[in-house]
């Protein structure tokens, strides 16, 4: 049984430790997603990209919301490892498990139930409409698979363990690579093979992970009545995970406005946008990963009482944020247009123009980005439950304002400079919140020393 205590030793060495492999898995991933757009695009055309590209803000809601909840049910098994509460660990999986499988029922039904309104209303154009709902009907539908995959992953990372997800996380991404050629390229299944190629790997994987769970970490399983919900265990995770669960998805529904107006402007802007976001998705995936792995730590740190070595870890981690970001602008800048040609395989100047733009103006604000990302994820699991979630309040107010007044003058410039402007907004907004919490619990230590 592998698991991290976090709570001894240097703070940052203990964050890479764990972030690496989390890192390797979200490469694996990014890669995958790169070779899926690759398979789709030289073997159904542009259009298809568009088509898969088109529905990406709807199924991201509902999966970030998933996931999400997930990393806050992490967070009281965090808190619970790392103060030593075995039984406490115990019915927090269990609430887990009874909060994933609600909210799996009911994403699912309600998904499926509108999805044909919500891709009109989504602007989808007429010459994809049919492949975009071919595609995502069979993601949502198998959208159990995903969900379970993140709670069992989500489980072992809280108790320290990062390389057995990374273990199936690779698989999964083979196994991917493998059933979108067979069903697309040899099998004609169009964007729907592609669909249920994904859904079959990430079932495959979600099953192994929880056989696994099941027979080397029995001690943190719950046991007879242990499995029954306790009233005031749910309430914690309920909270926690709902406020996690609500600040990614505050998020993405901002996205599904910004993904009106990109659909409502042209089918080729669909694609070039697709094809930058896969690009800017693999660059951002350091900041990420950075962000997922000191969340951890904070929770494990902050069950133990250990304040001190938090507020090191953070410094530390927004460091290396800062480097990655330079890093990123000399990726973009330097082989941005190579990437999206290689990505698609287009040689329409438009896409690859408006791909390049995109790409190169979202890495120059990618410190604001990794500061923002690094502060939601580590406030969370330090009690601030509030302010992550207005700070996603405010880049959904963002995207709506540009969606309605913005993109419809500028254009896709409009689009280009929306986030990256949220991203500063935000990230000003929770430093300022958390500078404001040290000061105030550097004063309680101070009267607490005096007393």
């Amino acid at each position: 049984m592998k698991t991290l205590d976090m709570t001894q030793g240097r703070p940052l060495g203990l964050v890479l430790r764990f972030a690496i492999p989390l890192f390797i898995g979200t490469l694996f991933q990014q890669v995958y997603n790169l070779t899926d757009t690759m398979i789709v695009g030289y073997g159904l055309g542009e259009n298809a990209v568009a088509a898969v590209g088109a529905t990406a803000s709807l199924y991201s809601v509902l999966i970030n919301f998933a996931s999400r909840l997930n990393s806050g049910c992490g967070i009281v098994i965090a808190r619970a490892f790392g103060g030593k509460e075995q039984e406490k660990l115990r019915q927090a999986f269990a609430g887990m498990v009874f909060l994933d499988l609600t909210v799996t029922f009911l994403l699912t039904a309600v998904s499926l139930l509108f999805l044909q309104p919500l891709l009109r209303w989504l602007d989808t154009p007429a010459d994809i409409f049919q492949q975009s709902y071919q595609y995502i009907r069979i993601i949502l539908a198998g959208m159990a698979a995903t969900i379970l995959y993140n709670m069992a992953a989500g489980f072992l990372r809280a108790v320290g363990n990062s390389r057995t997800p990374l273990y199936f996380l690779i698989l999964s991404c083979g196994l991917n690579v493998g059933l979108d050629l067979l069903f697309v390229i040899v099998l004609d299944g169009g964007v729907a093979g592609a669909a249920l190629a994904t859904v079959i790997a990430q079932g495959i994987s979600a099953v192994l992970c929880l056989c696994l769970i099941a027979r080397n970490y029995r001690e943190f399983l719950p046991r007879g009545d242990e499995w029954r919900p306790q009233p005031q265990m749910m309430r914690e995770m309920f909270a926690t995970g709902l406020s996690m669960g609500l600040m990614l998805s505050v998020f993405s529904i901002g996205s599904i406005f910004l993904q009106k107006a990109i659909n409502a402007l042209s089918t080729s802007v669909i694609t070039a946008h697709t094809a930058s976001r896969r690009i800017f998705e693999l660059l951002m995936m350091p900041l990420s990963t950075l962000a997922t792995a000191n969340a951890t730590f904070v929770g494990q740190n902050f069950g133990a009482g250990k304040l001190d070595r938090i507020a090191r870890a953070l410094r530390q981690v927004i460091g290396l944020a800062l480097a990655w970001s330079v890093i990123s602008v000399a990726a973009a800048y330097g082989a941005g247009e190579g990437l999206v040609r290689m990505l698609i395989g287009t040689s329409d100047p438009a896409v690859i123009g408006n791909a390049v733009l995109n790409l190169r103006v979202c890495t120059l604000f990618f410190f604001p980005l990794g500061v923002l990302l690094i502060l939601r994820s580590a406030m969370q699991p330090m009690g601030h439950k509030v302010s992550p979630v207005l700070s996603s309040g405010i880049e959904l107010a963002g995207k709506v304002l540009s969606a309605a007044v913005v993109i419809p003058r500028l254009g896709y410039l409009g689009v280009v400079m929306t986030e990256p402007v949220i991203w500063v907004v935000c990230a000003l907004y929770l430093g300022c919140i958390y500078l404001k919490s040290l000061r105030r619990q550097s004063k309680i230590e101070k009267m607490t020393g005096r007393l």
